[in-house]
């Protein structure tokens, strides 16, 4: 199973919550596999959909489901530590490890190598987390909404994209209805 795979099989759970979804391809897949205006796309800030979810999921009461990838999560791990030290039990991160930069090309990444982020959150003081196969991460992910206490799930699956469209929403139009799906 490849990212979309995963994406595919989850979209139906995330579908009555709040997703912050990983820039460029992940967002691009998601929008054409299951558009929803609960749905924040990242088009940019590459690293940040955790600490946006986390965030947001502290601001409000309503589940958050961060989806990232490992590739971003690298390129911020201090965001581990912050959600370690801010617990929001309305929060879920759900990194999709593909081992590699998807949106890049699929240059290897070190989570595909001798990283191990699930290690790297529970270092971090992270007190859930889990990891699963990337067919298995449906069945995580709504173990980890039934709990209702702030997990980090690691699913690992292969490396490949699918061709998507770029999302044509501009980007206020993206934040403006995400933010009306929050307040709604």
């Amino acid at each position: 199973m490849i990212r979309a795979d995963v994406l595919r099989d989850i979209a139906p759970i995330l579908r009555d919550h709040l997703v912050v979804c990983n820039i460029g391809i992940p967002s691009q897949e998601l929008h054409a596999i299951d558009d929803q205006p609960t749905n924040f796309y990242m088009l940019g800030t590459m690293g940040l959909a955790s600490s946006i979810g986390l965030g947001l999921a502290l601001a409000q009461p309503k589940p958050v489901i961060a989806v990232d990838g490992d590739g971003s999560v690298l390129t911020n791990l201090a965001t581990l530590a912050t959600i370690a030290n801010n617990v929001a039990d309305n929060f879920i991160l759900l990194i999709i490890d593909n081992g590699s930069y998807g949106s890049t090309g699929d240059q290897p990444t070190y989570a595909g190598a001798r990283t191990s982020l699930a290690r790297v959150a529970d270092a971090c003081g992270c007190e859930n987390v889990v990891e699963c196969r990337a067919e298995d991460t449906g069945s995580a992910l709504a173990d980890a909404l039934e709990a209702g206490r702030m997990t980090i799930i690691v699913s690992t699956c292969d490396s490949g994209n699918l061709k998507m469209p770029v999302i044509a929403m501009d980007p206020v139009e993206i934040r403006s209805r995400f933010m009306a799906a929050v307040s709604g």
